[in-house]
This record gives C-alpha cells, structure tokens and sequence, in this order.
C-alpha cells in the first residue's frame, strides 16, 4: 500500500515516488503536475499504463497515457514515478474519530492532525472517507479545518445520528448511551438534528451488543421511520446489524447500506442465506469489514477455530452477497480498530 501514488487529492503523493508534500500546492490557475514513468492504473476494470504519465492542472487531472503520447507542458512540476505505481485515490467507507487522538480537533495543533491522518489513511492512498459514528460536533470541526486547507487531510462524509434499541447502547462504548429509538417521534427528531448539522447520512444500530453476549434488534417500524425520515432529505442510511435478525430488519426498515457483515448466531445458528439475496433485490450496498472479526476476538480470547468459523461465515456472505451482483463498498472500521493498516482486508 506505501507504493501507491494517489492522484484524487494532489497534496499526498506516496513514498514510492520520493515525496511526500506538506505544503499543499499552490492555487495559481496555473499550477501543472505531472506524474511521470510510474505504472498507471486509470479505472479498476483497465489496462494498466506501463511508464505512464498523468498531469493535472489545478488539481484536476487533464490527460492519462504512456510517455511519448502524453505531452509533459514545459512549466510542470514533474515527479519521478519510476518502480511505482499510480492510481485513484482510495476510499474508506467505515471509519472513526473516536480515538483520544481526535479529541478538540477544533483546536487541536494542525500538525498534530495532520500527521495523525496520515498515520491512519493518507499514507495508505485513503483520499475520502465515510464517518460511520462519531462526535458530530468534533468530526465536523475536522472537516472544516481540512476543507479551509489548514490541515491535510481526506474528504470526510459524516453518517450521524448513531441510534440504537432501546437498552442497545454497545457495552464496549459504556458508560456512555447512545440515542434511543423510544418512539418514532423521538426517531424523526434525532434524524432531523444530525441532518440539520449536515450529515450526509443516518448510522442505525439494528442490531447491537447491549452485553457480550447479547443483541438487542431495533424495531422494523422504528427502522423505517428512520429511513423514511433521511430518504424525504435526499439522505442514505447505514446500518450496523451485528446478526441476521439486525440486518433483516436492516433489510426490511429500507436502509441503503449495511455497514459490517453479520456472522454472529444465536447458539451457533447458521446465518440466514435469504439476505444476500433479499439486499440485491433492495439495491442496498455491503461494507464487509472482514479484518474486525478476528480482531475483535482475539481481544477476547477466542479460540482459532471459532475465528476461523466466524471470519468464514462473513466470507461466504460477502461471496453471496457479490455472485448475485451486490455492490460492494470497502472499509475497515479503522479509528475503532486501532491497527490502521488495510492489507488485511484487501487480502
């Protein structure tokens, strides 16, 4: 992952081209890169350019090709791309800024917030991220210190709101609760208040660990008038469902994105194999988080083997989910998870 050049977001450029800027660029219309000699990968689906060359014009990119077909302006700021390789900026769609390390990012030292970033996302090409549920307040003072360009950092869409069952606030966050669905009144309100903040979406817990050993499911009826609620603004919602019941009520109450596999059962019960089927038929999208699982239970302590039947639950739902189509989406559930690099789940 540190030998990738991530062009989306012109101020990171990856070590395998010998720099990394800590300045962003300046704004000059006139303001030309061009990334020269690496290994191009333009879209997922194509060719890779072999000693290609990409050059951008105040931060859009303006022509892709292979040296000799691509003309270099003579006034570029010109980056030796050679033995790397060049590709779009990734995604992580499941983070969080929970961490100690996010705390008054108001005020926070720019360069403090910076490097932390970059210690979680930017150095491994990450150029946009989805909040899946954290302080609203501090994410969205985050977002406003990277988009003034103060600090450097990826896009950040926020998913907020984070409400739960009644008595589902997650045992691992306690003492503190999260927001109940107690009525619908008390749902449309929550919803309306995150999106009034501008959030661009709604995090449901369908599904959650109230105990260690036990999941409380929100409502059908409370789930879609979450949705109901987000859909009228033109907002999607994304679900943590935890186990089958959570993510058929995900399923059911209309969410647009589940934000985890679900490979946990009640006294071993095999997973329900209708929900793959039934989330294709509703358009929804699929986070699968696969490297949570066995971090999860290596803190506690779980044998190899039910590792080894839990992360194979959630690989064969995510196969399911993605020989029927399914439109997947990558994200790892870094800043809850404390270990940042993402090759484990690209593996």
């Amino acid at each position: 992952m540190r030998h990738v050049v991530a062009w989306s977001l012109i101020a990171f450029f990856a070590s395998a081209c010998g720099v990394f800027k800590t300045e962003p660029p300046p704004t000059s219309q006139e303001t030309v890169i061009a990334l020269v000699g690496g290994r191009v990968q333009a879209a997922p689906e194509a060719m890779p350019i072999a000693d290609g060359v990409v050059v951008l014009r105040h931060d859009v990119i303006a022509d892709v090709g292979r040296r000799g077909d691509v003309r270099v302006p003579p006034e570029a700021t010109v980056i030796d791309c050679a033995g790397g390789t060049v590709a779009a900026g990734f995604w992580n769609s499941h983070v969080h800024f929970i961490q100690p390390t996010w705390s008054g990012a108001a005020t926070a030292p720019a360069e403090h917030l910076t490097a932390a970033l970059q210690a979680m996302l930017t150095s491994y090409g990450v150029v946009r991220v989805l909040d899946t549920g954290s302080e609203q307040a501090n994410t969205e003072a985050l977002r406003h210190r990277i988009e003034s360009g103060e600090v450097l950092g990826p896009m950040i869409l926020m998913a907020a709101g984070s409400i739960v069952p009644v008595g589902g606030s997650p045992y691992y966050i306690l003492p503190a609760r999260l927001p109940e669905a107690a009525s619908a009144s008390a749902v449309v309100a929550i919803v309306d208040t995150a999106l009034d903040r501008g959030a661009e979406g709604i995090k449901l817990f369908t599904g959650s660990w109230a105990t260690p050993r036990s999941i409380v499911v929100m409502p059908v009826e409370l789930v879609r008038v979450a949705t109901d609620a987000a859909h009228r603004r033109g907002r999607f919602v994304i679900a943590h469902p935890s186990n089958s019941a959570g993510a058929r009520a995900a399923i059911e109450g209309g969410v647009d994105i589940l934000a985890h596999t679900f490979p946990a059962g009640a006294d071993r019960q095999p997973w329900d194999r209708a929900l793959p089927g039934m989330m294709r038929g509703r358009g929804m999208a699929l986070i699968p988080t696969l490297k949570l699982w066995p971090y999860e239970l290596a803190k506690a302590g779980a044998p190899a083997e039910a590792t080894r039947i839990v992360l194979g639950n959630a690989q064969a739902q995510i196969k399911a989910f993605i020989d029927l189509g399914g439109p997947v989406l990558f994200g790892t559930d870094v800043g809850y998870m404390r270990e940042y690099d993402p090759t484990d789940e690209y593996v």
